[in-house]
């Protein structure tokens, strides 16, 4: 195999890495809202914390889509450390801010009200997201 047909082959590699990446966010996201409908019936506590656990896993897909060159632990640390910054941005207030929070799409991205039981489910959510990829990685002949 010549280096250029070697590249071009990591180069398909990592563009059905981001493809499935950006599967994985759009079947985490739909869960996770499918998680919080009322019509499911779910205890209240049970939709929260699984909606941030998905959440968390969300995060560290959005991380794999675009980091795909990154290790899984690299990919994790740092949606852990984006998913702890967002926790963190809830203590923050501003009107614009506070006013967006409020919304329906604020409320999802951002949350409302700071908790570390929220951060205790996200980092939960983003290890189940590596190891699901790691899995994954270990069951597909072509990353063998």
């Amino acid at each position: 195999m010549t280096e250029k047909s070697r590249i071009h082959a990591h180069a398909g590699a990592w563009a059905r890495s981001r493809v499935a990446y950006g599967c994985a966010v759009a079947a985490v996201i739909l869960v996770g809202l499918g998680a919080r409908h009322p019509g499911l019936g779910l205890p209240w506590p049970l939709a929260k914390y699984a909606g941030s656990v998905l959440w968390g896993t969300m995060v560290h897909f959005i991380v794999a889509f675009a980091a795909p060159k990154a290790g899984v632990f690299a990919r994790a640390a740092a949606a852990s450390c984006v998913a702890l910054l967002v926790e963190l941005l809830r203590l923050y207030s501003t009107p614009w801010l506070d006013e967006f929070r409020m919304t329906t799409a604020g409320g999802l991205l951002l949350g409302r009200v700071f908790s570390v039981w929220n951060v205790a489910a996200y980092w939960l959510g983003i290890l189940g997201g590596a190891l699901v990829e790691r899995l994954a990685v270990r069951g597909d002949p072509r990353r063998r």
